[in-house]
């Protein structure tokens, strides 16, 4: 385990991404602010992944928009 600043973290992000692979990396943001860093194999999709849609779907739905706006006057 390795305790950094938050500072540190930006300068060396790479770094410390990569040593998160094997340990715990502790970032230390101000005196009340303690975060942690790991690595992890896999996170299960939430609520919020199973509702996004695609980037050509937001276009697709915001092109549509934006024709009933100018539809409407």
């Amino acid at each position: 385990m390795r305790v950094i600043s938050s500072a540190e973290l930006r300068s060396n992000m790479k770094k410390y991404l990569d040593l998160a692979a094997h340990e715990q990396i502790i970032i230390q943001r101000g005196k009340k602010e303690t975060f942690v860093l790991q690595k992890r194999e896999y996170i299960e999709p939430d609520e919020d992944f199973n509702r996004a849609i695609s980037l050509e779907q937001f276009r697709e739905g915001a092109k549509e928009h934006i024709k009933s706006l100018f539809s409407e006057k």
